[in-house]
């Protein structure tokens, strides 16, 4: 039996113990090392029209596709077309928010590394037409600032739908277009799409939720995403798709057929830190739309990404040209597994561990700087003492619940109470304690007196009310 073929075994052996274990419905995951792929698949796309995963099966991968954006943004950079030092007015001179200041002097980098600054989660549905997008981004002028332009990192799918709009203008064609002109079809990405029409005559998972107190598993509906927010994770694909995607990002910029899409340079300084963001749950910093991190001393480059009831995982280490995906058709259960396979996975094929952070207890006068009531576009973030850590309910806000419950969505009434415990020698960073968000990163913000004023939670600021 060849390393290759023992490899393949062990890959399918843990997924189909890890799928069981978190009872997933199903899931699909690859790996390529030593310039080798293995795949390993378990379950089934639905459970209520119940088909094997395979390697035809196409999950959603949620954010991961800003990624694709970004990309798209960097084709057009080296094509003289777009600078991301710009501001986005050059290319959207209609572009507006509530700051004025902002709308004027945001650039094309900042929408591409999450430091805008306005409320990043504006959920609208503008609806299935070609003219989405712009309808989405002409909404965002009712969106205000929840930190200064250029001053921290916190996620904004916003931003990148505006980043989508650019893309368009630029090619004179629809987002969905442009990226598959400049990147899918060059590179032969055959099975990844956009449209539920392209996907519905294929084998493609469905998003579940498992409830959190009995254990059923339920369809999420509805099934895709508003088209407006494309940009910032609209796709589905399959798992060979979503490694050849590793494996252009690990290369040098040429397409398997020899056809350079973008130089190695450019490919390199999309990997390279822009903004510092030390403790997030995001990782460590953010280059051009990749998530940086440290994984035991070596550099990881990343994104993940969520949809309704579908969650993936997307980790590469260029100096060990190792790459690894997973996707899953269930929350919260499917993020549980991610973790764990993407933990062996690095562990199994190139040696790298990470240790485990060392969670403290505090008492209540140590605590009380962290306590209060932080909020952001979606949500209110609730955070009192708990047994020496921090107890955190996240509330999603009336306007943003009745949105998310009319376009099919389930919205519980209550949600359970997150778990931080602060973390040794690492003043105002935590991790996420127990729960099925255990081993999540995050960090306390303070302002220039010295206290307190925001809590980034899920790679988001919530700022103190």
């Amino acid at each position: 039996m060849t390393d290759a073929s023992m490899s393949q075994g062990a890959l399918q052996d843990k997924v189909t113990e890890l799928a069981k274990e978190f009872d997933v419905p199903g899931v699909s995951v690859g790996v390529f090392h030593d310039g080798v792929e293995h795949y390993g698949y378990a379950g089934v796309t639905c459970l209520e029209n119940p088909l094997p995963v395979d390697e035809k099966t196409l999950f959603q991968f949620g954010s991961t596709g800003k990624t694709y954006t970004a990309t798209a943004v960097m084709r057009l950079v080296e094509q003289g077309k777009v600078d991301l030092d710009a501001p986005v007015r050059t290319y959207l001179p209609e572009f507006a928010l509530r700051d004025e200041e902002v709308a004027k002097n945001v650039t094309v980098l900042q929408l591409l590394n999450h430091t805008a600054g306005w409320e990043g989660d504006m959920m609208d549905n503008t609806g299935d037409g070609d003219d989405a997008l712009e309808k989405y981004v002409a909404r965002m002028e009712r969106l205000q600032q929840v930190s200064p332009l250029g001053a921290t990192v916190s996620y904004n799918n916003a931003s990148l739908s505006v980043a989508g709009l650019i893309i368009a203008r630029v090619c004179g064609t629809t987002y969905e277009q442009a990226i598959r002109d400049l990147l899918l079809d060059p590179m032969g990405l055959s099975h990844t799409f956009f449209f539920p029409n392209e996907i519905m005559t294929r084998r493609f998972a469905v998003g579940h939720n498992k409830s959190e107190e009995d254990g059923t598993i339920s369809i999420a509906r509805p099934w895709a995403m508003a088209r407006g927010n494309a940009p910032a994770g609209g796709m589905s694909a399959t798992a060979r798709d979503q490694i050849a995607w590793a494996r252009f990002h690990l290369g040098d910029g040429t397409a398997d057929d020899g056809t350079t899409l973008l130089s190695k340079e450019n490919l390199q300084r999309m990997q390279e830190p822009t903004f510092d963001m030390a403790g997030s749950a995001l990782g460590d910093a953010v280059g051009i739309s990749w998530l940086l991190a440290q994984v035991d001393g070596v550099k990881s480059v990343g994104h993940g990404g969520t949809t309704n009831g579908q969650h993936s995982d997307f980790t590469m280490v260029p100096d060990r040209g190792f790459a690894v995906i997973s996707m899953t058709n269930c929350g919260p259960n499917g993020p549980q597994f991610n973790h764990e396979i993407v933990k062996w996975a690095l562990e199994h094929f190139v040696g790298l561990k990470d240790p485990e952070p060392e969670p403290i207890r505090l008492s209540q006068d140590e605590l009380a700087p962290y306590l209060g009531r932080f909020e952001t576009i979606a949500a209110t973030v609730e955070i009192t003492p708990a047994d020496g850590r921090l107890s955190a309910v996240v509330t999603i806000k009336p306007e943003m619940a009745a949105m998310l419950r009319e376009s099919g969505e389930e919205v519980p009434d209550e949600q359970p109470p997150i778990i931080l415990a602060l973390l040794k020698g690492k003043p105002d960073a935590y991790i996420v304690d127990e729960g099925p968000a255990k081993g999540m990163k995050g960090y306390f913000q303070r302002a220039a007196d010295g206290t307190v004023d925001g809590v980034h939670l899920g790679g988001r600021l919530a700022t103190r009310v």
